[in-house]
């Protein structure tokens, strides 16, 4: 009977890509301009355990605002100055992919459907339940999470390619999409022994055992090889 678990040597060496960070402490972000609704919602998400900063207005926010920090932004939609969704705009025009949870006192149709095109968690309408936006914080920390894991993942093994030279990324390309020597050697012309030693060197660059490995390696760290 054969076992869809992962083998432990293949599980080690993935391991190895897994963030160093794992173990930072996300932190909620709460921007409002309203003092008040901000340190509500700072002892509100610290009563669950988690770390809360706070900050009145989008602008000292971006200021103080450092991408490699994990965790989530709990975001008023109407302040003076820039509004939420001009500052969740301005995150995505720097890269950030940082979950939003946009809040407002005037919900609207268009608002929410805008809200989810620029990929915020969800929007919740003032005053809203403390468990719905409890729930949605988990959301958005399970999210922040996966990304974050995705991403250390990608540029790990994106590391582990650039040490390849252009005639080994080619092998790699044909060996995940299962082409044996052969046939390798076939559409590259070259010698089927040149595929074998290109293909070692790239089985010991990678760091796995086998092509299958490295398919479920290129596949889990989401790249097109």
């Amino acid at each position: 009977m054969t076992s869809s678990k992962t083998p432990v040597s293949q599980a080690i060496r993935l391991s190895r890509l897994e963030p160093t960070v794992a173990a930072q402490q996300p932190t909620i972000f709460i921007v409002d301009d309203e003092p008040a609704m901000v340190d509500s919602l700072r002892v509100l998400v610290e009563s669950v355990g988690h770390r809360a900063r706070g900050y009145g207005s989008a602008a000292e926010f971006l200021d103080d605002f450092e991408p490699d920090r994990p965790g989530c932004v709990i975001l008023d939609e109407r302040m003076p100055g820039m509004s939420g969704h001009k500052m969740h705009e301005e995150l995505l025009r720097r890269g950030s992919m940082i979950p939003i949870i946009m809040c407002t006192g005037h919900a609207e149709v268009q608002m929410a459907v805008d809200a989810m095109k620029r990929g915020a968690v969800t929007l919740v309408q003032k005053p809203f339940r403390d468990q719905d936006l409890l729930d949605a914080i988990e959301e958005a920390l399970r999210r922040d999470a996966a990304a974050r894991k995705r991403s250390t993942r990608r540029h790990a093994v994106e590391s582990r390619l650039e040490t390849l030279t252009p005639r080994q990324r080619e092998v790699m390309d044909l060996m995940v999409r299962g082409k044996p020597n052969k046939v390798i050697a076939l559409e590259l012309g070259i010698s089927e022994r040149t595929v074998e030693l290109h293909r070692a060197r790239v089985m010991r660059a990678m760091e796995v055992n086998s092509a299958a490995e490295l398919a479920y390696l290129v596949a889990r760290s989401d790249l097109d090889s």
